[in-house]
């Protein structure tokens, strides 16, 4: 699957638009900087006794601190805009919405927006970030994460020891993700929840991810996995949350695809190999 066929997917996301999660991140950013400006303004118009030095030393800081955040987020949405790498501010860019975006789940809150459409936002912004940061690198250890809640609610297999108990029943989709995986030549764990999926990434050290799960899980460990990229895919809940969910395959296999052709694998039509 190619970058601009997995950007197009991207694209037809109805739910949730990259803006919401910049334009909370903006937001976020210019009301921090409104209250550091009349905190200060208050200070200096008492005429407090503040040593002039040490206000002057804070200031300073503060400004460096605001400025790098700016530039953080001007280098954040001038490379989803452009869809190019800007690899000598990644970490500023990573610091820059690491900090602000607390802030702007809360100013989303305020205004009425849903929380899970926030990070759902957030989550089509790191992948963004993912497609074009890591277009031209070789990938060839890719796993796949997957969350318990995608079994069946009944089953009395534990997969999470070992996925392939599972008995391919079909009453939930992890028979035919062990079978996608099976093809892609990809690891698959199915996890209980971040910890152990963290703990996970450790252990087998994989080049990349394709992260399957809600919008909190996921928003909580793309924040948490640093230098590792990580490709988000929200699941569905028809039934509610952590409950016989669901993934779209096809999403989880474009995935898995882009990361592997990177380095240069050719995959062979599967009806070929019968």
């Amino acid at each position: 699957m190619s970058l601009t066929a997995l950007k197009n997917g991207q694209a037809n996301e109805d739910k949730v638009k990259k803006r919401v999660v910049i334009g909370l991140l903006v937001g976020s950013l210019l009301i921090i900087l409104s209250t550091v400006a009349l905190a200060w303004w208050i200070v200096t118009e008492r005429q407090l006794l503040i040593n002039k030095f040490l206000l002057t030393i804070i200031t300073a800081v503060m400004l460096l601190f605001f400025l790098l955040l700016g530039v953080g987020l001007f280098a954040l949405i001038w490379s989803l805009w452009r869809s190019q790498e800007l690899s000598s501010l990644q970490r500023i860019m990573s610091a820059a919405t690491h900090v602000l975006f607390p802030f702007a789940l809360r100013l989303g809150k305020i205004i009425g927006l849903d929380e899970d459409k926030i990070k759902n936002s957030y989550v089509q912004v790191s992948n963004q970030l993912v497609l074009t940061q890591t277009k031209q690198q070789p990938f060839q250890k890719v796993l796949v994460l997957a969350p318990h809640c995608l079994q069946w609610i009944h089953c009395p297999h534990k997969i999470t020891i070992n996925v392939y108990n599972c008995k391919r029943c079909g009453k939930c989709l992890i028979g035919d993700l062990i079978d996608l995986t099976q093809r892609l030549e990809t690891d698959l764990v199915v996890v209980t929840g971040g910890t152990i999926a963290r703990k996970i990434i450790k252990q087998m050290r994989p080049e990349a991810v394709v992260a399957i799960a809600c919008e909190r899980d996921l928003t909580s460990g793309l924040q948490d996995v640093t230098g590792l990229p990580v490709f988000g895919i929200v699941n569905e809940r028809p039934e509610g949350p952590c409950a016989n969910t669901r993934v779209d395959l096809g999403k989880v296999e474009e995935a898995v695809r882009f990361f592997r052709q990177q380095a240069g694998q050719e995959r062979k039509d599967p009806a070929s190999q019968t």
